[in-house]
């Protein structure tokens, strides 16, 4: 890994500590920020997040997909999970702890808004730092690869519908329209974006001009991550502040969920026999999240100074580490696939 991507909580942490000292000092200028919206999305907020999520859909490949069929399992596996299993309990525990367990600690509102946040993060599978845990775990790159891009073909169809049903279920009312703007937006249009541009670079089956492209727009792809991070700090400075324990309420479920889903997905790799260096990845793509995709919707869902884009931000802060902790015990117990 770069230095980035090694010591990425720590930047992390640096910008939202940033974020918090800018918007106490400088609160004017985040409330002229917010104000450049388009129905109902920050302009200034969506364009960052294009620049994190670009670099990534350029590393899908679907032509990697017509090897499915070799080995179906790891596949099966990562498709249960992220879609059929995780989403789910995200949204339980989200109304565990802030509608029974935290009630007393969270008014209604915000109580719903932070379940919000927690459901767009489990029914956002992760399609580029799993690329990351893979390399980490001695995974099949290739595996991966196919791993990543079916994931992203289901996320177009049913990341809308999956969002829409378990919001609903959480009484938060799910405006339609904006929903569905957003999975074009941050989903259709940066994948296809990046599909053109691989198919471009590739015309002379060279794979180092997409790796020299993806070098290029690396440092832009951070400055995307940490300015968006700063920004939406800034926007709840005051709101953190006043409650600081908002970020360990959020925090604690997060961490149950990840370190719980991890458990099943490598139980059942395990007793379906999966080689560990497909086993590995699989369960790294169904515990991670999509943390850009869940941001950008839960902004323009419920606005940028709301609970669920400070869930969702949360989760940026919580992932990295536990996500390093799971390689370490993922390489730690190979021998159990041996």
């Amino acid at each position: 890994m770069g230095l980035f991507e090694r010591y990425l909580s720590i930047w992390v942490s640096l910008a939202i500590l940033a974020g918090l000292g800018f918007g106490i000092l400088f609160p004017g200028v985040f409330t002229l920020i917010a104000q450049f919206e388009y129905a109902h999305v920050n302009i200034i907020i969506a364009v960052l997040i294009w620049l994190m999520i670009y670099p990534m859909m350029v590393q899908v490949d679907f032509s990697a997909i017509k090897d499915t069929g070799k080995n179906p399992k790891g596949l099966v596996l990562t498709i249960l999970i992220n879609w059929l299993i995780k989403p789910f309990t995200m949204a339980f525990l989200g109304w565990l702890f802030f509608k029974v367990l935290f009630v007393d600690w969270v008014d209604p509102t915000t109580a719903s808004e932070y379940i919000a946040g927690m459901i767009l993060l489990g029914v956002a599978p992760c399609t580029a730092m799993v690329f990351v845990w893979s390399q980490m775990t001695k995974g099949d790159p290739n595996y991966t690869l196919v791993q990543v891009s079916i994931n992203d073909v289901i996320m177009i169809f049913a990341f809308a519908p999956l969002a829409g049903l378990l919001l609903g279920m959480t009484d938060v009312t799910v405006p339609w329209n904006t929903l569905l703007l957003s999975v074009i937006l941050y989903v259709l249009i940066p994948l296809g974006a990046g599909v053109l541009t691989r198919k471009q670079l590739n015309k002379h089956n060279d794979e180092r001009l997409i790796t020299d492209f993806l070098s290029r727009l690396k440092p832009w792809s951070i400055m995307g991550l940490l300015a968006t991070v700063t920004l939406l700090f800034g926007f709840q400075a005051n709101t953190i502040i006043a409650k600081p324990s908002a970020i360990l309420m959020i925090a604690i479920p997060l961490m149950l969920q990840t370190y719980g889903i991890f458990a099943l997905a490598y139980y059942l790799a395990k007793r379906i026999k999966l080689p560990h260096n497909v086993a590995a990845p699989a369960c790294m793509i169904g515990t991670s999240n999509f943390f850009e995709l869940a941001v950008a919707v839960a902004i323009s869902l419920f606005g940028l100074h709301s609970g669920a884009a400070l869930a969702t931000v949360v989760g940026v802060l919580v992932e990295v580490p536990v996500m390093l902790s799971l390689v370490w015990f993922a390489n730690r117990t190979r021998a159990w696939f041996d």
